[in-house]
């Protein structure tokens, strides 16, 4: 556990960005902090009406949980998981993919962003 932001990018198919947001989360770990983007990002969708996404994002671990290939064995996660879930069961159509941390620059920048705003 250390200090936290979360950060997270809505992109239109065409690359442009239609919004973004970040958030400062406090002491929290990894994992937590990764489910706070996601969330994050899946509001930003709700606001902007996206009913189809394809989701992003650099933790191979919430990926997979989400995909349903790894089990939430973690008391702290299962609630953040749910909540995931009930996000993207009002989607018509969703996929989430892995990519490197490289590759999600831009919600890393957010993340940090967070972290720096935190007043």
């Amino acid at each position: 556990p250390g200090v936290a932001g979360a950060g997270a990018v809505l992109i239109d198919p065409d690359g442009a960005e239609l919004a973004s947001r970040s958030l400062y989360l406090g002491q929290c770990t990894t994992n937590v902090a990764y489910y706070n983007a996601l969330m994050t990002g899946l509001e930003l969708a709700e606001q902007y009406g996206c009913k189809t996404l394809r989701i992003c994002l650099d933790s191979e671990l919430i990926v997979r949980q989400i995909q349903g290939s790894y089990k939430v064995k973690n008391a702290q996660l299962k609630p953040l998981f749910e909540k995931v879930c009930s996000y993207l069961a009002k989607l018509d159509t969703w996929d989430i993919i892995h990519v490197p941390r490289e590759e999600n620059t831009r919600a890393d920048e957010l993340a940090n962003q967070g972290i720096d705003n935190r007043e």
